[in-house]
């Protein structure tokens, strides 16, 4: 069979965790010559936020800014669908590229799927178990969906072959986060922010509080607040307030030894990670940043979708009870695990996903997601 050339890629973020996600796959795709468009739908937008992130990872204007901002899940996914059809009838693209679990990623999804051009998921396969997450619903049903599943590590495509995927949609390309990270490691230690916050290296601790689980319920809020004041006793802790969490941390108060700062931009984040003692967290990318880095991570959650960081990294499953949490980080604090990086975790996953797109044939000739294999389907 002749495979046709895909040249017209569209890309999209929704949200800021997706910047990083979708900058390695453009740039690999644009070496190879890819007529690449990226749509920013705005699901989450903050001017100033949005352009210190787009400076730091020299990412381009997006072509289309959808503006869709916030609302509820059904009214967020809506608006993304609305705007986004036009847009693809429009483009005629070969493939649609969407990137973690964000609202904008399935809404792009279903659009994309009924619209007829191929689609690719990045960080296919992720699984927390907990249907409770929002994002849990959204990665199975863009999964469900997907032409080209495009898993991180062995064990996001374990839980694929489980859910009954064929093994010519599944592609373990590594993590784009890291190539990210390791692309601007360097810049990042050349950050200023530690010292513009009086911070030495290996002397603090970075926390992050962003869930709604976390954030939402004054009562959880209130006990993760306890436990990691106590960890503060052991090692001084500082925390960039996210903007879902100010109000709430504000209210409740914070205990002495937490000391809460801006948000950061991508680089200066990068270097509170990269000098801190150890990092207490509730973020999926933050867990894996953690890992490539070998620094210390203990995860404020009681599921991850991201196993691989527990099994092979030096992340540690604290949940949210405070004497557990105390009990994890001081452990850490005393006997830090060894750095371990899973494989293919090496700076080249866009690269890999770009092979995988250019090389997989067009619509016409691929199986689709509910097909059955074919003798002529290309792999």
């Amino acid at each position: 069979m002749t495979v046709t050339t895909v040249r017209r890629i569209l890309c999209v973020a929704g949200a800021r965790p997706n910047y990083m996600k979708i900058k390695p796959v453009m740039d690999a795709l644009e070496a190879q010559g890819a007529e690449v468009i990226l749509v920013h739908t705005g699901q989450h937008y903050d001017p100033a936020m949005n352009d210190v992130f787009f400076q730091d990872l020299g990412l381009r204007p997006p072509d289309h800014f959808l503006g869709v901002g916030s609302g509820s899940h059904a009214t967020q996914t809506g608006r993304v669908m609305a705007a986004f059809e036009p847009l693809v009838e429009e483009l005629a693209p070969d493939v649609v590229v969407v990137v973690g679990d964000v609202n904008s990623t399935l809404a792009c999804a279903l659009v994309t799927a009924k619209g007829g051009p191929l689609l690719a998921h990045v960080e296919a396969g992720l699984r927390s178990r907990d249907w409770s997450m929002p994002e849990e619903v959204n990665r199975v049903a863009t999964d469900r969906i997907s032409d080209y599943l495009l898993a991180p590590s062995p064990d996001a495509a374990d839980n694929l072959r489980a859910e009954g995927y064929r093994d010519d949609q599944i592609h373990v390309v590594g993590n784009v986060m890291i190539d990210t990270l390791f692309a601007n490691l360097e810049r990042a230690k050349e950050s200023r922010t530690l010292a513009e916050l009086g911070l030495d290296t290996g002397a603090y601790g970075l926390v992050t509080l962003h869930r709604p689980a976390n954030v939402d319920d004054p009562e959880i809020l209130a006990g993760l607040l306890k436990g990691l004041g106590e960890v503060a006793a052991h090692c001084p802790l500082v925390l960039p307030v996210h903007p879902r969490a100010a109000d709430r941390l504000n209210a409740l108060g914070v205990p002495g030894g937490i000391r809460l700062v801006p948000p950061a931009g991508y680089l200066d984040f990068i270097a509170l990670q990269a000098g801190a003692r150890i990092v207490l967290t509730d973020s999926g990318g933050v867990q894996e940043e953690t890992t490539a880095l070998g620094v210390p991570c203990v995860t404020l959650r009681d599921n991850t979708e991201r196993p691989i960081t527990v099994e092979q990294g030096t992340n540690v499953l604290a949940g949210r009870d405070p004497a557990r949490i105390v009990a994890t980080a001081v452990r850490l604090l005393d006997e830090p695990p060894p750095p371990r990086r899973p494989e293919l975790w090496d700076g080249h996953a866009g690269e890999r996903i770009a092979r995988v797109l250019l090389d997989g044939g067009t619509a016409a000739e691929r199986a689709r997601p509910t097909d059955h294999p074919r003798p002529t389907d290309h792999r």
